[in-house]
């Protein structure tokens, strides 16, 4: 096993979806004494191990792993808990003298340990659940509309059609009384804000990675995915909830409600996994400076001599 050079501390790999993130996470972690730390928003469910791509069994005792498959679906999961649950464990591993590999294509997650986050109002449960129990079957753009009566401000930066998002603020208004911009000024430091850390971004072609997230989806369905979304289904969660909007968890739930056929769910999910991966590009060109970008084939190499150096 060889260390990393004394100066990095950690090392981040991003990407879009079906890149190789993981693979080149798990090869460092074995040559560096690393451990594999999740940053992807949907591999933290337990109930979606097939469909999210999370590793396998045999991946994860292979190198230590951490932060995958630990929260419960019917949990409304965030990136400002996910930086606290990241910022504990850096502690242990600095103490234990391990790197911390960081991976997945969560932009926002990335984002909040390098730059940090505004600091969000909690929402009383109470009061969440009773707008959500007023909001369901109401139409979004008439969520809107209520939105621009109680908060023009944030209405006017929110899609007409971003229901999450939209109902979020509603909440936040309804808990406070302020509009949730008045809370997304100053930044609370990410836990690696300080930390000097080697940032990839693994960047295939485009062709390359769309042609791969099909295969992927053709092979997640033949390892089981369509049963794991019934049993996920089964458990009558919240539709609004994260885990039900996963990419695949719609179309695959309409297949099972006799709503489209099988090929139908899966070009659907399919093509929702594109449309994301090309987000994720898109994202990181324009949110996260100071990332070097890679070539899949290259990014080995290039992460062992910054480590070496």
């Amino acid at each position: 096993m060889t260390r990393a050079a004394e100066g990095i501390r950690a090392v981040l790999i991003a990407g879009p979806t079906a890149s190789g993130k993981s693979a080149l996470a798990m090869a460092l972690a074995r040559e560096f004494g690393g451990v594999v730390v999740n940053a992807d928003s949907m591999q933290v469910y337990r109930d979606l191990r097939v469909l999210t791509a999370r590793p396998t069994p045999e991946e994860e005792a292979s190198v230590p792993h951490r932060l995958y498959g630990h929260v419960d679906g019917a949990v409304n999961y965030s990136a400002m808990r996910y930086a606290a649950e990241v910022a504990g464990l850096l502690t242990e591993l600095r103490e234990s003298g391990q790197l911390p590999i960081l991976v997945g294509g969560t932009g926002l997650y990335l984002k909040a340990l390098t730059e940090g986050l505004s600091a969000m109002p909690p929402v009383p449960e109470a009061v969440r659940a009773a707008f959500r129990e007023r909001a369901e079957g109401v139409a979004t753009e008439a969520l809107h509309a209520e939105l621009a009566g109680r908060d023009p401000e944030m209405a006017a930066r929110l899609r007409p059609s971003d229901r999450m998002r939209i109902m979020r603020a509603i909440e936040v208004h309804l808990a406070t009384g302020r509009s949730l911009a008045a809370f997304q000024g100053a930044r609370e430091p990410g836990p690696l804000a300080c930390v000097e850390a080697l940032r990839l971004f693994v960047s295939p072609e485009r062709e390359a990675v769309r042609a791969a997230i099909d295969r992927r989806f053709e092979a997640m369905m033949a390892q089981g995915a369509l049963d794991e979304v019934k049993r996920l289904k089964d458990r009558g969660l919240d539709p609004l909830l994260p885990v039900m909007r996963a990419h695949g968890v719609p179309g695959l739930i309409a297949h099972l409600d006799e709503a489209i056929s099988l090929d139908e769910a899966i070009a659907r999910g399919q093509a929702d996994t594109r449309a994301y991966a090309k987000r994720q590009v898109t994202w990181f060109r324009h949110q996260m400076a100071g990332w070097e970008a890679v070539a899949p084939d290259a990014a080995l190499g290039i992460a062992r001599a910054r480590l070496r150096a």
